[in-house]
């Protein structure tokens, strides 16, 4: 009898192991979905705010659902119709100056200006190092680069169509998927439960609406900054809508972004537009990041859960080698909310003991 039960325990066992085996293969099979459904939702949250903001000027929270999802089409539809092709445009023009600028690496022009430009960096030796690199280009490799470039792009466009579509039910059905949720718990623990998670998604959507401020700030000034101010004070900038582009879609990165997208785009100045525009650039970004952190931030953020800077960074590293740059702009909002609960939930039960 012994031997038996022995003989059920390891076969209930191993079929255990196997269906854990097989229920996380379909989870590393669906993480690009359940990627797409965690951006949707985290962004459902971060425009759960403003819902509430028209509900208390009078609203009613049907109303209010449509006009926000109104303005949430109407942006994306202003997107496409009015940055895309600029910034479509400038990269056209961009490929087609790329030739050129290779070629100025063989006929001295581009030792002259990036010594011009950096007169502390030994040119020679940079530009043995990138001619080697280009005499031992594969040309089948630089074809299938491209290839899976336009892939990558292809999907990217069809993931940002499947979360705006995905975001569009969530913040219409906020409400009822969170009764759901809450339907799911205990009746003795669900006041306790209902009360936690509207702190939690309150502050989640906080945290996103912030973040997307900053970086709608940032993509604004610097295109403000790009395309008007330093072109009217000779000081050309050639592709500020790209740029400009890059420093909000960067500024959506929490806490890293900022300055990311800032040492992409006063690299792009120095190959496209040399000296002095990009001593000018950069000192700009120097300003704006300091703006950001010392006014912007805390003034935005004011609402949101104050998280360590070090779980910030482990959070973002965390999420962005888990599932990329989804990830990265997930995991965050995620540490906000378990700090919470550890304050909420955690700490008072260990104050008790």
């Amino acid at each position: 009898m012994k031997i038996h039960n022995a003989f059920r325990l390891g076969l209930l066992g191993g079929l255990g192991v196997l269906v854990a085996i097989a229920i996380g293969g379909t989870l590393v099979s669906l993480a690009t979905i359940l990627t797409y459904v965690g951006a949707a939702l985290f962004l459902a949250l971060g425009l759960d705010p403003v819902v509430s903001w028209l509900q208390r000027h009078k609203f009613p929270r049907p109303l209010a659902i449509l006009t926000v999802l109104v303005g949430v089409l109407a942006v994306f539809a202003g997107l496409i119709l009015a940055i895309i092709p600029v910034i479509s445009d400038q990269v056209d023009r961009a490929i087609r100056t790329v030739p050129g600028f290779v070629n100025s690496f063989f006929d001295g022009t581009a030792r002259k200006a990036i010594q011009d430009a950096l007169p502390w960096l030994n040119v020679d030796d940079a530009l043995q190092g990138v001619q080697q690199w280009l005499n031992d280009l594969d040309p089948t490799q630089i074809g299938g680069g491209v290839l899976t470039v336009g892939i990558g792009i292809a999907t990217g466009i069809t993931g940002a169509i499947i979360v705006l579509i995905l975001t569009l039910y969530f913040v219409s059905s906020l409400g009822s998927l969170k009764r759901g949720i809450y339907r799911l718990v205990p009746a003795s623990k669900r006041p306790k439960f209902i009360d936690l998670a509207e702190q939690t998604s309150t502050a989640v959507g906080r945290f996103v609406s912030g973040q997307f401020l900053l970086a709608l700030s940032n993509g604004v000034l610097s295109f403000i900054f790009l395309t008007f101010i330093f072109p009217a004070f000779n000081i050309p900038v050639t592709y500020s809508a790209l740029l400009a582009f890059i420093a909000f879609l960067a500024s959506l990165i929490p806490l890293v972004g900022t300055v990311s997208g800032a040492a992409v785009i006063t690299l792009l100045v120095l190959l496209f537009d040399g000296a002095p525009s990009v001593f000018v650039v950069g000192i700009y970004y120097l300003v704006y990041m300091q703006l950001e952190a010392y006014f912007l931030s805390p003034r935005i953020m004011s609402q949101a859960v104050k998280i360590p800077g070090a779980v910030v960074v482990i959070a973002a590293l965390a999420g962005g080698t888990l599932l990329g740059i989804l990830g990265a702009l997930i995991a965050i909002p995620v540490a906000a909310g378990i700090m919470l609960v550890i304050d909420q939930v955690v700490v008072p039960r260990q104050e008790e003991l």
